[in-house]
């Protein structure tokens, strides 16, 4: 079969003309990407200000995931141990990347805004084990002027009782 010279002298002018753009490369890992606003990377724990966990252990990002990829396990806080202001904490949170699709249904379903998915694309393990974030690795360092969980509080400071209505008279 004969191909036609001037098709064959196109794909050459192409080639040629390729051989000037500027690539699009990037020398990874000394430049990294940007990523877009909207990007979901790994997942983050995040704390308030004060140091205190947000996660509540309610077990609301698990119930979301539609891959299964999230447990939780609560625990009641006390005065001598408090982990965050509410009455429980997350005594155990585990993600397991490997059945994560990073759709965001955790991070929509979370009343305290506790899981964010970040910017982070630097996801990668050599053994299975690896993939399975645990609390610890998932859990933003204590902010400057916070302290570290669990932390003693005086009883009392964190009830959440509800002021009664003023009369308007």
């Amino acid at each position: 079969m004969r191909k036609n010279p001037l098709e064959f002298l196109r794909g050459l002018w192409t080639t040629f003309r390729s051989m000037f753009e500027r690539p699009v490369t990037y020398q990874y890992p000394e430049i990294k990407r940007p990523v877009r606003e909207r990007f979901r990377g790994r997942h983050e724990l995040k704390r308030y200000d004060n140091g205190l966990e947000k996660c509540i252990g309610c077990a609301l990002c698990a119930a979301a995931c539609p891959a299964d990829a999230i447990f939780v396990e609560a625990a009641e806080n006390n005065d001598e141990a408090r982990y965050s202001p509410g009455e429980r904490y997350a005594s155990t949170y585990e993600i397991n990347l490997l059945r994560c699709i990073f759709c965001g249904y955790c991070e929509d379903a979370c009343p305290t805004e506790a899981i964010v998915l970040e910017h982070n694309y630097e996801v990668s393990f050599t053994e299975r084990r690896q993939a399975i974030y645990t609390k610890e690795r998932l859990l933003v360092p204590v902010p400057e002027n916070g302290r570290q969980t669990p932390m003693k509080v005086s009883p009392g400071s964190f009830d959440r009782a509800i002021p009664e209505m003023e009369d308007p008279k």
